[in-house]
């Protein structure tokens, strides 16, 4: 959201908030490792989890791309109108895949509709902030 006003502060607000849930999600993923070392479970054998980790391999990748090439100080590529389209769409791909990846892993936890309506309608309803 604060990318869509503009400016070199909002830019670098935006990098800030981008980088702290990209922090977050590999904190997620830490969390969900550990867990299952301590259940003894296998790591990645599910579609989901495959599905994650490139999703965190993308999401990764767009921030790095960013900050190397976008960066309102020294971006090589600032003024680039296709480097900032393809910033613009991936990043949004890629948090529409995450989210999607995440009530897929709630529907493999739980079959309770309220359980699930209680994530899935704010994340639903926050799909125009994130998309336009």
């Amino acid at each position: 959201v604060t990318k869509k006003l503009g400016g070199y502060t909002n830019t670098k607000l935006h990098a800030i908030m981008g980088m702290a849930g990209l922090i977050m999600a590999y904190g997620g993923l830490y969390v969900i490792y550990q867990n299952k070392n301590n259940m003894g479970k296998p790591h990645f054998t599910s579609n989901h989890s495959l599905a994650g980790i490139i999703c965190l391999i993308g999401v990764t990748t767009v921030g790095m791309a960013g900050g190397i090439f976008l960066h309102p100080d020294f971006g090589i590529a600032k003024t680039n109108k296709r480097f900032r389209f393809v910033h613009f769409w991936c990043g949004r791909i890629f948090i529409m895949m995450g989210w999607c990846i995440c009530l897929n892993g709630l529907q493999k936890l739980t079959t309770d509709v309220t359980t699930q309506a209680m994530i899935g309608v704010p994340l639903l309803l926050m799909v125009p902030f994130a998309l336009f």
